[in-house]
């Protein structure tokens, strides 16, 4: 810096220029702390947070990129260790010191959460935690498969649950670890077990709570793919309502509590008994109904004129088809004399008209041999046979020769 006295001082914003420069040279730093204040401050591009150091009671500011926080915001909060790699900035329009963060990562408990949230990343991409792959669990199984630990609350709470629900339920127990470096394959040995039984309608997973590190089997990669396999309804019954470990996503249906497995699984036989019930009045009021509705129907179209008397209107008919009858008499009767008439008028004309009358008048024709009728003198000669044809019958006559 260079030299300077009262008369001639250096500008705040120039010492605030030059301190930047001096910690602008720091380069990066890894930094241990607290969270003690955490602004993500949603839609803003920056998140910002305050880290202590509970030993010596110092804070300082921290801020990060949105990307950054995004990486981590599931398994962080305040209160929460963590390892900050960062960059010390230097603001000098308000000369404050901060530092800027790359990346942040959790410590302890909070390091585990995150692995555990890539896995479960992982395995959501796969689709294995899908809605669509929940299989429906039957009303009423004939057999469950169990797997819990041996004589533990858990298991006491869902076989004494479902027995006052059910009396008749049945059980198929598979004991095995609950927690430690066995429980894993024990729990997937006794899943993949009652799988395989086609007496097992459904399996229930339960164990009773505990701290993070006692559920981690439970969360456990193999077992998550190892229950996604299986054909049989798989219900995840872990610890309280506020752990959820892994197994829960992929089963099929996640119970709060053992004890709540059991009244997810097993119908309670008085509940059903009263809704058959209800059941049974509704259909009762709903077939009433119906009969009512159709008896009041009835009453209507039986009180109605034509339903009263209904001989009324095929007496009031059959006066009508009478007449028309009688009416069809006097015309076809008519009709008949007109055409008899006519057809006698026909028949005089016709034998008026007829040789035969003629004949009878004393007219015959003559035909010659040939069958020719003669109509002229000069048509024959004499001494020529001819039959002649009167009114009554016919004879043969001789021409004879003109004198």
């Amino acid at each position: 810096m260079a030299f300077n006295t009262a008369e001639t001082p250096i500008p705040v914003s120039e010492v605030s220029r030059k301190i930047g420069g001096w910690i602008e040279r720091l380069g990066d730093v890894w930094v241990e702390g607290q969270i003690v204040q955490l602004s993500p401050r949603p839609g803003a591009g920056m998140a910002f947070l305050t880290l202590r150091d509970p030993s010596r009671d110092t804070s300082i500011t921290v801020t990060c990129f949105r990307q950054v926080f995004e990486r981590v915001k599931d398994v962080i909060g305040e209160g929460a260790r963590v390892v900050v790699h960062a960059k010390p900035v230097w603001y000098e329009r308000g000369g404050s010191l901060s530092l800027r963060a790359a990346e942040i990562r959790p410590v302890g408990v909070g390091e585990l959460l995150a692995r555990l949230e890539r896995l479960r990343a992982t395995l959501a991409a796969e689709g294995l935690f899908a809605a669509e792959r929940k299989r429906p669990l039957p009303f009423l199984p004939g057999r469950i498969g169990l797997v819990t630990g041996r004589a533990s609350d858990a298991e006491r709470d869902v076989l004494h649950t479902a027995r006052e629900r059910w009396p008749a339920v049945r059980f198929e127990v598979r004991h095995t670890a609950v927690q430690g470096v066995h429980a894993v394959p024990q729990i997937i040995e006794a899943v993949r077990e009652l799988d395989a039984r086609e007496d097992v309608e459904v399996v229930i997973v339960t164990r009773g709570g505990g701290g993070m590190e006692d559920l981690l089997p439970f969360s456990d990669e193999r077992l998550v793919r190892a229950v996604a396999a299986c054909r049989t309804p798989v219900v995840s019954a872990i610890g309280h309502e506020a752990d959820s470990p892994l197994l829960d996503l992929v089963a099929d249906l996640r119970s709060r509590t053992p004890t709540h497995a059991a009244k997810d699984t097993v119908p309670d036989v008085g509940e059903e008994h009263e809704r058959i019930g209800g059941l049974r009045e509704r259909a009762w009021r709903v077939i009433t109904g119906v009969l009512d509705h159709e008896e009041r129907r009835l009453d209507e179209v039986m009180s109605r004129p034509a339903m009263a008397d209904p001989l009324a209107i095929v007496e009031e008919r059959a006066a009508d088809v009478a007449d028309w009858v009688a009416r069809g008499r006097r015309v076809l009767a008519h009709r008949l004399d007109r055409a008899e008439d006519e057809l006698a008028h026909t028949h005089a004309r016709v034998v008026a008209l007829s040789p035969a009358a003629t004949l009878r008048r004393g007219y015959a024709v003559l035909r010659r041999a040939d069958g020719a009728v003669v109509r002229e003198a000069t048509e024959v000669t004499a001494g020529e046979a001819l039959r002649a044809r009167v009114a009554e019958g016919e004879f043969e006559v001789t021409v004879a020769p003109p004198g």
